[in-house]
């Protein structure tokens, strides 16, 4: 559809184009009405969820830095058969060696390590990517609730306009004795009640505001309104289609970067076990004859309790584990995008209702009684009746298009891409 088909078009570039948009200023901006693409351009530059996903692709960079580290050598001094007694007094038969040793990591140990290390840094990227397409849809149905809100607190404006205008004929008609004082009292009582009605769509109208101003990053809105094109609905591909698109999502594409650590993590349990050398040289010089030698060694950990078998083992399951989680997190994936595309088509079903049998005769209706009550035909309780009866319809095409809308938001989501199709702009 086309608002939304925009806006995901402009999530998807976002998504794509990982590093495209900056950290621009937004503290001057005037107060005005706040576009679709503004709100998730904030979002995408401001909120904190994406700041700490990109500091766990630095951690995991990190990781995979240290995972490449050679052991140190290590230095030593000794100083044997000194300050003692009799003849071992003092340092004159001392003996003084001096020693470099240096680990040396056999079988591929290091290579496994950078293995995991970078497999980590392409989870910890898919995972970003997840968050940002994350934000950008909660950012885009949060703007959506702001718009059905703003829409809500209209339809009782309209209302109470409606029946602000009866005031005037009412108070003729009492005047000219043709009605009670009481229909009066009647009729205010009625506007009082929308008003509760529409105080109460405001209050929730701000809460929708403040939900998308956190999502951009900000403690309060500030911007007074928001502009898009609400009434606009489309037709979904066959749900196969969205099935086939949830596979390139990056919560799933993350799950083969997470499998590869896991295989790495798992050969380097497997590795452990074997033997690293220890080669070591030095110098050693003998006090009592002033003489010099070279001292060389070499040492080997023998594997003989310590297999790291339990190490192994938690390993293989961790490796098999990784399928089933994946599993799991793609059917959640399927059951969201299963109910979304359910409301989808139930609310397209409930607005073509309403748009082609209700809203319009309840409008035919409102003129006719309206028009029949100032010709003396009709009652005041009828035409209340008719007028709360075209709101309620009203209310219900609101309801129905926020339905519509969240779920169209929820799915893109998932898929990463707009997928509407046959706009139906409203007659």
């Amino acid at each position: 559809m086309a608002f939304f088909g925009y806006c995901l078009r402009v999530v998807c570039a976002v998504f794509v184009a990982s590093g495209v948009i900056g950290s621009p200023s937004f503290a001057n901006e005037p107060a005005r009405a706040l576009t679709l693409k503004a709100a998730l351009q904030r979002a995408l530059a401001l909120n904190p969820r994406l700041t700490a996903a990109e500091r766990e692709v630095g951690i995991a960079t990190g990781r995979r830095i240290q995972a490449g580290a050679i052991p140190n050598p290590e230095v030593s001094f000794e100083l044997d058969d000194a300050f003692g007694t009799n003849e071992y007094a003092g340092t004159r038969k001392a003996e003084t060696t001096l020693q470099l040793s240096q680990l040396i990591e056999l079988g591929g140990k290091r290579r496994a390590r950078i293995a995991a290390g970078e497999a980590e840094i392409d989870s910890a990227y898919w995972q970003r990517q997840a968050t940002r397409l994350e934000i950008a849809s909660e950012t885009a149905t949060a703007f959506v609730t702001v718009l059905s809100a703003q829409r809500r607190v209209q339809i009782y404006d309209a209302q109470i306009s409606g029946l602000d205008r009866m005031t005037p004929l009412l108070q003729r008609r009492v005047d000219a004795g043709a009605s009670s004082p009481a229909e009066v009292a009647r009729a205010q009582v009625a506007v009082d009640l929308v008003r509760v009605e529409r105080e109460r769509a405001k209050t929730t109208l701000a809460s929708a505001r403040r939900d998308l101003a956190v999502l951009m990053g900000d403690r309060v809105p500030r911007f007074v309104s928001v502009a898009g094109q609400f009434a606009l609905t489309g037709r979904p591909p066959a749900f196969q289609t969205v099935l086939t698109a949830i596979d390139g999502n990056p919560q799933l594409m993350r799950w083969t970067a997470v499998r590869a650590q896991r295989e790495a993590e798992l050969l380097t349990a497997r590795l452990k076990p074997m033997p690293d050398v220890r080669v070591s040289g030095g110098w050693r010089h003998y006090n009592e004859t002033g003489d010099n030698a070279v001292r060389l060694g070499i040492s080997i950990p023998i594997p003989v309790w310590d297999q790291n078998r339990g190490d192994i083992i938690a390993a293989q399951e961790n490796l098999q584990k990784s399928q089933a989680e994946r599993d799991v997190n793609r059917a959640a994936l399927i059951s969201i995008a299963g109910r979304s595309y359910d409301a989808i088509q139930g609310a397209l079903a409930e607005i073509s209702l309403l748009r082609n049998s209700v809203l319009p005769n309840s409008r035919k209706a409102v003129e006719g009684i309206e028009g029949g009550y100032s010709q003396g035909r009709f009652s005041l309780l009828e035409v209340l009746d008719v007028q709360s009866s075209a709101t309620q319809a009203a209310i219900r095409e609101q309801e129905a298009l926020l339905s519509f809308h969240t779920a169209v938001t929820t799915i893109e989501g998932l898929v990463g891409r707009p997928f509407m199709l046959n706009v139906t702009r409203p007659k």
